[in-house]
């Protein structure tokens, strides 16, 4: 039996990885949003598990826009950072982890999800970006084998709030069942507030952010009520990316202690938020 250790819910602004990678951290207009996941990175790098889940979407990178799966797993040995059209992130490839991918496949699939199945995956910033949010300096690896799970959050019509909840009880389901590792941590990326094409671009709301927010650790149920409208309306047109936060949360327990939230406007022309779950009973 597996454990799920902690849950991370994370922005994926590629601007941020940018940041990263160009030494530029400690400037003003960078060093608030970094300062804000100072706390986190510390307590992670305490608690690093046997495999990571990593809950992303794809910006046509890895995956050609004539075929959007809404739901994704990837089951390859590695995973290639991808060249978004300025050449490569000077970050380590990503280690898979077969055995275990194939039994979430084989699990998710008889709970009623019909996962489409990468053997061959290129990571774009959205998979990257919350990997260096979790570990800065990752020198020749990332702590830990991840694995990728794509949700659609570009296509309508994406999946709902309620169904990524549902993936992730599953997903959580899953990983209990498994003997091959002993600890798992899981990763929600995307958002938070943000638009970036039509009437609304640059549009972003605070106070909806704060609320999920908070909502996400205490009261996730009523974060998966939300439709995609009211998503879309509050939180732009991007901001549905949350949807896959919920994913992450769907697989922890009902009882979580919040170890530290960040939150920073703007990061590039959106809103970025952090929070980390200690998932630990």
């Amino acid at each position: 039996m597996s454990e799920v250790i902690w849950g991370l819910a994370t922005s994926h602004v590629p601007s941020i990885g940018a940041a990263m990678d160009r030494g530029m951290t400690g400037e003003p207009v960078w060093a608030p949003l970094f300062e804000g996941y100072r706390p986190a990175r510390e307590w992670l790098a305490q608690h690093t598990p046997d495999v990571a889940i990593l809950v992303y979407n794809d910006h046509a990178n890895g995956v050609d826009l004539d075929i959007v799966p809404t739901f994704a797993i990837g089951t390859a040995e590695s995973y290639e950072v991808a060249d978004e059209g300025f050449g490569r992130r000077a970050v380590p490839d990503v280690v898979g982890d077969p055995d275990l991918s194939f039994h979430l496949l084989q699990s998710l699939v008889d709970d009623g999800f019909d996962m489409t199945v990468f053997q061959e995956l290129d990571v774009d910033h959205g998979f990257t970006v919350p990997l260096s949010v979790w570990t800065p300096e990752a020198g020749d690896a990332w702590p830990c084998p991840v694995i990728p799970i794509m949700v659609n959050v570009i296509r309508y019509p994406q999946p709902t709030a309620a169904r990524c909840y549902a993936l992730g009880r599953a997903l959580g389901r899953a990983i209990a069942n498994y003997d091959g590792v002993g600890t798992v941590g899981i990763l929600g990326t995307g958002g938070m507030s943000h638009q970036l094409a039509g009437a609304r671009a640059g549009f972003i709301n605070p106070t909806f952010d704060h609320m999920f927010l908070e909502a996400i650790g205490n009261d996730p149920e009523k974060l998966a009520r939300l439709t995609r409208e009211e998503l879309i309306r509050e939180a732009g047109s991007e901001g549905i990316e949350l949807i896959m936060w919920l994913v992450m949360r769907g697989a922890l327990n009902e009882q979580v202690r919040t170890v530290h939230s960040a939150y920073h406007v703007p990061a590039s022309n959106t809103a970025a938020g952090l929070a980390l779950f200690d998932n630990r009973a």
